[in-house]
């Protein structure tokens, strides 16, 4: 976990930006969850309610890259993401203030409740598509030296995707709305590739691979999706990540992605809607 600055301590400088968008800041609260910032505050202000703040400093080059992009794609994710309300550079820091989102983080694991607004939020992404304006790299430059030929031709598509749907990123709010935060690291690919990456996040949660892929099946654009394009993502993530930590560390994590190809395509494209998961391969 990252280590988080709290509001007293960042720079006066920074503090006084904030506070001419907001008005005075009256409460603070240090978020812990996240990888992509180094302060994650809740601020609760005098005259214009509650944010969440994210910010990074000017010499963290990826974060600022990172937070720029998400700045940038804002709009486009508009109501699956909280908008941003005001933007602030100063005192050496550069930060984003969020709507804030009263609620808690997705539960993705048996008997959660709150799968059905995770897949309505999935559903509603399929339709996302980058900002003309915007550079987003292809899904398939993650995977360069992982990918035989002819897969990358596969896995190329025109939706934005987000790519990481773990349950931090992943927010349920007081109505059991989801809204799907954090977009530091989009890509362009298939619109299957979120609700596949959120099946494998599933099974991470304990729930079976049956009941992971029962979920997946009510996903659009995954049962639209071509069997080929899935295993030659598959194939690349578990090359990718084998490479990335070894074989043998690899394996519980690959074991997981490897189940998305017990999903019967053939069947599922004729009926919709029903459970549908191979024998073991």
């Amino acid at each position: 976990m990252i280590e988080r600055v709290e509001w007293d301590d960042l720079p006066v400088e920074f503090r006084t930006a904030v506070e001419a968008r907001t008005g005075p800041v009256v409460a603070a609260e240090s978020v812990a969850e996240g990888l992509n910032c180094s302060a994650a505050l809740i601020l609760t202000t005098e005259r214009s309610g509650t944010h969440f703040l994210k910010g990074v400093r000017h010499t963290d080059g990826p974060g600022i890259e990172a937070l720029r992009c998400e700045e940038r794609i804002n709009e486009t994710v508009g109501g699956i993401s909280p908008t941003i309300r005001h933007r602030v550079d100063a005192g050496g820091w550069l930060a984003l203030a969020f709507v804030y989102v009263p609620g808690s983080h997705a539960d993705l694991g048996p008997g959660s409740k709150d799968l059905d607004a995770v897949a309505a939020a999935l559903e509603r992404m399929q339709h996302l598509r980058p900002p003309v304006d915007v550079p987003v790299p292809p899904l398939v430059d993650r995977f360069k030296g992982f990918l035989e030929p002819g897969e990358a031709e596969r896995l190329a598509g025109d939706c934005l995707l987000h790519t990481d749907t773990n349950p931090h990123n992943l927010l349920i709010d007081h109505g059991g709305e989801a809204y799907v935060v954090d977009w530091a690291m989009p890509a362009i690919g298939p619109a299957w590739v979120d609700a596949a990456y959120t099946a494998v996040r599933l099974m991470e949660c304990e729930q079976s691979p049956t009941d992971a892929l029962a979920w997946l099946d009510g996903i659009t654009s995954w049962r639209q999706a071509d069997e080929r394009a899935v295993e030659a993502f598959v194939t690349a993530t578990c090359r990718h990540w084998a490479a990335a930590v070894g074989e043998k560390d690899a394996e519980p994590s690959n074991r997981r992605v490897r189940y998305l190809l017990k999903y019967d395509w053939p069947t599922a494209a004729r009926q919709p809607g029903r459970r549908r998961v191979r024998q073991a391969l």
